[in-house]
């Protein structure tokens, strides 16, 4: 469903995503992990279309993502790391304005706003002015406008970042329920034990280049004498890791 070849992209003479080659397929939840400046919001921005990217071809379903943004912005959702919204708007303004802007009819756009609004748990505060939201309730409201066109990719940038944990374990729900589906999900987060728990396969990026890409179970081969939990292994990996060679499932 995903697919980057070749892709890289530098920011004056400082390479910020290299070579990346990657596949992740309908129906996988794939976690990007990696330092901060490693090149994974570098990697989501080219994807959505906020970033060129300076060599390679990033391909959504059969579009090219430079090439046809419109059809590629129609099967993707996208969450960034700070969520925005329009302070003098309220949730369901914000969600209705969203249903417009991707061309849903009345009907359809009301409908998709009336289930994100439930699915979120957002009606205590969806007529209130989003310039009172707190940042938990600013997320659970761009996770509703990411989902409200009904997309077939998932692309969440730092998820669960200041959400309590009832909001946590909803969106967990939502990301696995979601590839239960047949969709895709790409989730570049540094909450390393909720990887764990929900992601299918991991890619550990450092220094713009893809280092590890499969299993969890895969990297236990790769990275020994830890106690096999994800956060030791990646840590010990980028404690070991001197080259740019990756190593692969």
């Amino acid at each position: 469903m995903l697919r980057f070849e070749h892709v890289s992209r530098s920011y004056g003479s400082r390479l910020a995503v290299d070579d990346l080659q990657l596949e992740i397929k309908a129906g996988q939840l794939y976690a990007l992990l990696g330092h901060n400046g490693a090149g994974k919001t570098t990697t989501i921005k080219m994807l959505v279309g906020l970033l060129r990217p300076g060599q390679g071809v990033i391909t959504v379903g059969s579009y090219d993502a430079v090439e046809h943004p419109r059809e590629v912005s129609r099967l993707i959702g996208y969450v960034p790391d700070q969520p925005f919204l329009y302070d003098k708007l309220s949730a369901r303004e914000f969600l209705q304005f969203v249903a417009d802007m991707y061309g849903l009819s009345a009907a359809a756009g009301a409908a998709a706003v009336a289930r994100e609004i439930e699915r979120f748990h957002l009606g205590d505060f969806a007529d209130r002015l989003a310039e009172s939201y707190s940042h938990g309730m600013r997320q659970r409201t761009v996770f509703a406008a990411a989902l409200i066109h009904d997309p077939e990719v998932l692309v969440v940038d730092e998820p669960m970042v200041g959400l309590d944990p009832q909001s946590i374990k909803l969106v967990k729900d939502l990301l696995q329920s979601y590839v239960r589906d047949g969709r895709t999900v790409l989730m570049s987060t540094h909450t390393l034990a909720v990887a764990e728990e929900i992601a299918d396969r991991v890619g550990v990026m450092k220094t713009g280049k893809l280092m590890f890409d499969g299993r969890v179970e895969t990297l236990r081969d790769v990275v020994e004498g830890t106690d096999g939990s994800l956060e030791a292994m990646y840590l010990a990996m980028m404690e070991r890791l001197d080259g740019p060679a990756p190593a692969s499932e």
